[in-house]
C-alpha cells in the first residue's frame, strides 16, 4: 500500500538520483565531448584557461554543453546586418542573412557559414539530437533540427551566450 510516507521517501529518492545524474553529467561533459568526437580542434585550452577568457555562463554552455534559458539572449531579437561569431574563438559562424524568428527563444539560423561548424550525435536527456559545435575550438553552440524554413529546412537553434554579434561595417 502506498502511504504518504512511502510516497515522500520515493519522491526524495528520485530527486536525489536526478541531482546525482546531473552532477555527474556536468563534471564529465568536458571529457564526454572529447570522447564522443574524433575531431581535432585548432584551438585547445585547459578548462582553467577557458575559465579565464569566458564568463561563467559562456563556460557552462561552450565547454560543458549547457543551455541558456530561453528568451534571455538579446541576440534572439537582433536582426541587424552582420555576423555571429563564436564567443570562444571569434570564428565567424552565421550570417545575419540566414537568421530567422523561430519563436523558440534562442537565435535561429537556417544555414551556417561554410566550414564554420561541426556536428555530433547528442543522446542526453533520453533522446537523440544533433549537437552543433564550433569547428575551430569545439565549443558547444546548440542543436540543429529539421523544422526550419526554406531553402534548407533546417533550424540551427543556438545559445546566444555562445555567440558574439559583429555588426556589418558601414560605409
Amino acid at each position: 500500500m502506498l502511504t504518504r510516507r512511502n510516497f515522500g521517501i520515493a519522491g526524495a529518492g528520485l530527486l536525489a538520483a536526478a541531482a546525482g545524474l546531473r552532477a555527474a553529467r556536468t563534471e564529465a561533459n568536458e571529457e564526454t565531448m572529447a570522447a564522443t568526437t574524433t575531431e581535432k580542434f585548432e584551438i585547445t585550452k585547459t578548462p582553467e584557461e577557458w575559465r579565464k577568457i569566458l564568463t561563467p555562463e559562456q563556460f557552462h554552455v561552450l565547454r560543458e554543453q549547457g543551455t541558456e534559458r530561453a528568451f534571455t539572449s538579446p541576440l534572439d531579437k537582433n536582426y541587424a546586418a552582420g555576423t555571429y561569431d563564436c564567443a570562444g574563438c571569434d570564428l565567424a559562424l552565421f550570417s545575419s542573412d540566414t537568421k530567422f524568428h523561430s519563436g523558440t527563444g534562442w537565435p535561429s539560423f537556417f544555414k551556417p557559414l561554410d566550414n564554420a561548424v561541426g556536428t555530433t550525435s547528442d543522446t542526453s536527456y533520453f533522446m537523440t539530437r544533433t549537437e552543433v559545435h564550433c569547428r575551430r575550438c569545439g565549443g558547444h553552440l546548440g542543436h540543429v533540427f529539421n523544422d526550419g524554413p526554406p531553402p534548407t529546412g533546417l533550424r540551427y537553434c543556438m545559445n546566444g551566450v555562445a555567440l558574439k554579434f559583429i555588426p556589418k561595417a558601414t560605409g
